[in-house]
């Protein structure tokens, strides 16, 4: 029978290690503080945000939540973050995106200060991240993958990993982290040619394409563990990359969608702000 391997008890553990940090801090005078910049009003901004807010609150760290309009202006927006940079009460700045077409996100990611970058957007943190500097902070959803693998004992040395998706945000940085965790990685992505083949020989298979359904039947062999990245909506629901019914009768263990990354993510956004409150301190 295949074990799921749910968030919720990687996210209560997460946040009962950042409570107690929390409670040290506050020792020293110390609240960690979140700033969450999010532009207009998208449902899944605000839904992000509202379960940030809540998961930070449990544990009495703050956030702060700056709203600019979609018409803001390149200046407006590049001006707020600079008084972020500045304002050492506040730990960590997350940037809700995709931005508006008028802001020049790569402006914004070459002006983010990389000590309080809480999802790894500018270019000199994701440098760090290969470099093993430890300076910045990691993406959370690539950190989350790690936790949840960390939280159910999954052994990544030697193992056969295969990553489905290279972006910046996820697929890439989740390849280094793996990595240097000494895993042997295959990334594939659109242009592999043969994606069932890679999938299926991997002993642990990530899922980040943001395609529904993509990994089939024909990409899961028998006792792999999958990890599914994966928010998609199809038919009026959340469902993964990974096709839940071909899973369930192979795989050994699998993240379910909703319930799975998706449900760690903020309290690794809340372990990132509270880490870099106890090193700016």
């Amino acid at each position: 029978m295949m074990i799921e391997l749910r968030g919720a008890p990687v996210a209560a553990a997460i946040s009962e290690k950042c409570r107690i940090k929390t409670e040290q801090l506050a020792a020293k005078g110390i609240t960690p503080k979140l700033a969450i910049i999010r532009v207009g009003e998208k449902k899944d901004d605000i839904s992000y945000e509202k379960n940030a807010v809540k998961r930070f609150s449990a544990v009495n760290a703050e956030t702060e939540t700056h709203i600019l309009s979609e018409d803001v202006s390149q200046n407006e927006a590049e001006e707020l973050i600079l008084s972020l940079n500045s304002d050492r009460s506040v730990h960590g700045i997350l940037i809700l995106r995709p931005l508006p077409p008028q802001i020049n996100e790569e402006r914004i990611k070459r002006l983010i200060d990389p000590a309080k970058d809480a999802d790894c957007m500018c270019y000199e943190t994701l440098g760090e991240l290969t470099a093993s500097r430890d300076i910045g902070m990691a993406p959370c959803t690539p950190l989350a993958v790690m936790e949840i693998l960390d939280h159910y004992g999954i052994e990544l040395t030697g193992k056969k990993v295969t990553v489905v998706g290279r972006s910046s945000v996820v697929g890439l940085p989740l390849a280094v982290m793996l990595i240097k965790r000494n895993a042997t990685v295959t990334v594939c992505h659109t242009k592999t040619l043969d994606l069932s083949r890679e999938c299926s020989d991997a002993d642990i298979l990530i899922a980040a394409a943001g395609r529904a359904g993509i990994i089939g039947a024909d990409c899961i062999s028998e006792g792999q563990i999958l990890i599914d990245v994966g928010i998609n909506f199809k038919d009026g629901k959340i469902c993964g990359d990974i096709d839940h019914d071909a899973a369930v009768l192979k795989a050994a263990a699998a993240t379910p969608v909703p319930g799975g990354v998706g449900a760690v993510t903020t309290s690794v956004l809340l372990k990132q702000t509270v880490d870099s409150a106890s090193k700016l301190c």
